[in-house]
């Protein structure tokens, strides 16, 4: 049959308009995600993290929303369960829920089950990899034991008492791991780059009870951080959720005395304190979201277990780093250049500190000579290491 150049454009044109107009509808149906933090979402730490790492996906994939609820806690919201603020925002148009605690990790999995057209990712859990994941839900981490490595190994090098405090949230797994792989930075900085023997070297970690501090059931994690400084201890490193240890770090500082800090979590931590900070590694949560949020809409997704590591060419890149590290206005011309050799070594495989041999802290053998360990033997640590002071349970 034939048909004109003038109907063939006719009809060109109607198909293009409707595919125009289809990308748009799509477009502005867009993707609604929810974000549940633990702690404040200006908190300069953890939960600021991840609230920054959703305007990263909003300001990526055009058409997003974030809606969040902050402070989703004991303390704060009493008798809030997890089900309950994930209804709220199911209602409030979510598809997509994002827990950031591994406390909720029993509140997200029974969430999930009761919303299973809605996809779920659980922060720093291990449901996918315990198979009690329902088939709506993910796991998402950072691996931070990178970035602790970095802060212990600047704050071995700045000590000159060779006491470095680490001020610890609550004891598990994760806040195990990062206690230690603090240690082992420090100590590969002590031995290995001062040549210093290791017995002179105490790392003392004292848990507070929580990620941050509730007042009448924590200990007050400014007072620990004083206590640190004024027994000797000249380094303080921080393993909770906000910023205490840095904050009395600079206001010892002003006093005369010569401490430092080393916060977490949050890229401009350092901010709050910068004669005392030495440098913070920091969570980069936007690229992540991105990529399993891209998934989801693409129908690409399915449920994963990801530990995701620094991009190595560039641990600072905002688009594809997943752990950075922001060197201190008070690190020192001079280990801020160690520092760069330590981070190369890390990334080329020629420094590997969680290689044997190694005991764990009651003597019994962690790793043995040789032995490298795996990413299940680092994430599920029962405790301490042999040479660090402070409870591993």
């Amino acid at each position: 049959m034939y048909v004109s150049m003038r109907k063939l454009i006719q009809l060109a044109t109607v198909a293009f308009a409707t595919l125009v107009a289809g990308a748009s509808l799509a477009a502005d149906k867009g993707l609604t995600f929810g974000m549940l933090m633990v702690g404040p979402y200006n908190d300069h730490g953890w939960s600021q993290s991840h609230y920054e790492g959703g305007q990263y996906v909003e300001k990526k994939m055009p058409g997003s929303k974030m809606i969040y609820i902050d402070k989703v806690n004991p303390a704060d919201r009493p008798g809030l369960t997890i089900p309950m603020v994930v209804d709220d925002l199911v209602e409030k148009g979510a598809t997509v829920i994002v827990g950031n605690s591994d406390d909720m990790k029993d509140g997200m999995r029974e969430a999930a089950q009761m919303h299973p057209d809605i996809k779920f990712i659980h922060i720093s859990g291990d449901d996918v990899l315990t198979g009690k994941a329902p088939a709506n839900l993910s796991n998402l981490m950072g691996r931070m034991v990178y970035g602790k490595m970095m802060s212990g190994y600047v704050a071995a090098l700045s000590s000159k008492t060779g006491k470095i405090g680490y001020l610890g949230p609550l004891i598990n797994e994760e806040t195990r791991r990062l206690a230690v792989a603090s240690y082992l930075g420090a100590r590969y900085a002590w031995t290995e780059v001062l040549k210093k023997p290791l017995a002179d070297l105490k790392f003392q970690v004292s848990w507070i009870g929580f990620w941050f501090n509730i007042p009448g059931v924590t200990a007050d994690p400014t007072q620990v951080a004083r206590n640190f400084f004024d027994t000797g201890y000249d380094v303080v490193l921080s393993g909770i959720d906000t910023v205490e240890a840095t904050t009395v770090a600079e206001q010892m500082r002003k006093e005369g005395a010569d401490v430092y800090s080393v916060p977490q979590d949050y890229i401009g931590s350092c901010e709050t304190a910068p004669a005392s900070c030495l440098g913070v590694p920091y969570y980069n949560w936007g690229p992540d979201y991105v990529k399993l949020f891209s998934a989801m809409q693409t129908g690409n997704w399915k449920p994963t277990w990801t530990w995701s590591g620094p991009d190595w060419t560039d641990i600072n890149n905002p688009d594809s780093s997943a752990i950075g590290f922001v060197k201190g206005s008070a690190l020192n011309a001079e280990n801020a250049a160690s520092l760069d050799q330590f981070i190369q070594g890390l990334g080329d495989g020629s420094i590997s500190l969680f290689s044997g041999p190694l005991n764990l802290q009651d003597g019994s053998v962690y790793l043995k000579a040789g032995e490298t360990a795996s990413d299940k033997q680092i994430w599920y640590l029962e405790q301490l290491l042999e040479g660090m002071d402070g409870a591993s349970k």
